[in-house]
């Protein structure tokens, strides 16, 4: 049976994530139902084995070997993706690291596990035409529309995440100088340009808000740049909603959503000969083998201009 001081030591291990290496709470929040459903599945299998039974085993970090943690991720295999087996086996390893460094653990179990191989996946996106029907599809008129299509505007002209789109506050966008001050994973800020169109949309939406709040609505320049209706900060589901009200209204099939704008973005500018490294850059990636699944586009483009230049094709 899993020991007090087990289920602590996952405690301390999401509070380091969170307040110390500044990983948001939802991260946070899956790292522990991954842990808590792994060592779920080792206290059944104690519970199962006759010896144990009788011995009445307890739970430990050392006991746990690369032969258990391959049982189990044979066991999620059931009900399971290969990419969320993927996830799961990385919060793991992370775990067994955090364990090493207090010498709670001799060994990282988890780091001799092979990780399952994954299908790569294209991203969804729209086409250029697809972006600009959807952009143009409404004339924004009230003061929600003027700031659903600001929202619109923003995202495609950053490309950012809807969780940093969500956190922004007024003194994070500079309309002199066309930059967005972006908080993004592991509290890592950078500095995205933003087009004369997203700022115009940000202005007009803002300068309406300011006619129509009513007396002790507070605006202050430290505050949430989009609000609800309520005049607190938009929520990431909120602005899922969003979108997919503009893609109703503007007539488009395809259903859209914050992380397709974010993909279009990086597609658009890597088919126009923007260079990878400064596309990672942009999207916020760590890893530059991140931003490579966006290359399929650039790919086609030089497939059709080895087509149509090559003397032997």
């Amino acid at each position: 049976m899993m020991s007090f001081g087990a289920k602590k030591m996952i405690i301390r291990f999401i509070e380091s994530m969170v307040y110390e290496k500044g990983y948001s709470v939802h991260t946070g929040r899956a790292y522990r139902h991954n842990l808590k459903e792994f060592t779920t599945f080792v206290d059944r299998k104690l519970a199962s084995e006759q010896e144990n039974r009788a011995k009445g085993a307890v739970f430990s970090w050392n006991k746990i070997d690369p032969l258990l943690i391959r049982e189990y991720l044979a066991w999620l295999h059931k009900k399971n993706r290969k990419i969320t087996i993927a996830r799961k086996l990385s919060a793991l390893r992370s775990f067994f690291r955090y364990l090493l460094k207090r010498g709670i653990v001799s060994h990282n179990p988890a780091e001799m596990v092979l990780t399952p191989k994954q299908q790569r996946r294209i991203p969804g996106y729209l086409s250029v035409d697809g972006m600009f029907h959807l952009l143009n599809g409404t004339e924004p008129k009230a003061l929600l529309q003027m700031r659903d299509m600001a929202i619109l505007e923003t995202l495609y002209s950053t490309g950012i995440r809807v969780s940093e789109l969500s956190g922004l506050n007024v003194c994070d966008v500079d309309f002199n100088s066309g930059l967005v001050r972006v908080l993004g994973k592991g509290n890592r800020q950078r500095l995205v340009p933003i087009g004369k169109k997203a700022l115009d949309a940000i202005r007009t939406y803002r300068q309406r808000l300011e006619q129509e709040a009513g007396e002790g609505v507070s605006l202050d320049l430290n505050g949430p740049l989009f609000l609800n209706n309520r005049y607190g900060r938009l929520s990431t589901r909120s602005i899922a909603r969003v979108l997919n009200k503009i893609a109703v209204t503007s007539g488009l099939k395809t259903p859209v959503s914050p992380h397709m704008i974010r993909h279009s973005f990086a597609t658009h500018l890597l088919d126009a000969g923007a260079d990878l490294k400064v596309v990672q850059e942009l999207l916020g990636h760590k890893s530059l083998s991140t931003t490579q699944k966006y290359t399929h586009v650039s790919i086609d483009r030089l497939m059709q201009a080895y087509d149509r230049a090559h003397p032997r094709r």
